[in-house]
């Protein structure tokens, strides 16, 4: 599944250059599909959406850090754990939930973001 940042972040901002899919954004800050990421064209979303890889798209969160569910891949493909969750001094870098994919979904996203 994907992680999340609750709202005990300290808004540190350790997380964010950890993440190999640029999945995280400063509270506030528009994201796109594309950061970060060799994504061009169209790109289909977890829920069957469709957008456009470069659409800015509104902040998930104003007030702290906040995580693409989209493009988080849990650092499968890349590391053994999360970097996010592995460097945050609160630990408020958690499972999301909302977000229930295996490992081999995880993998296959990697795969779609990083040709």
């Amino acid at each position: 599944m994907a992680i999340k940042i609750t709202d005990e972040c300290i808004n540190c901002g350790a997380c964010e250059p950890e993440c190999p899919n640029n999945a995280i954004y400063e509270g506030g800050v528009e994201w796109a599909m594309s950061d970060g990421t060799t994504l061009k064209g169209t790109y289909v979303m977890m829920d069957g959406t469709t957008i456009e890889a470069d659409k800015r798209n509104a902040p998930v969160s104003v007030d702290s850090y906040y995580i693409v569910a989209n493009k988080c891949t849990e650092c499968q493909g890349f590391h053994e754990e999360p970097q996010c969750a592995a460097v945050c001094p609160v630990d408020c870098c958690v499972p999301d939930e909302m977000y229930q994919e295996t490992v081999d979904e995880l993998l296959a996203k990697k795969e779609k973001l990083h040709i």
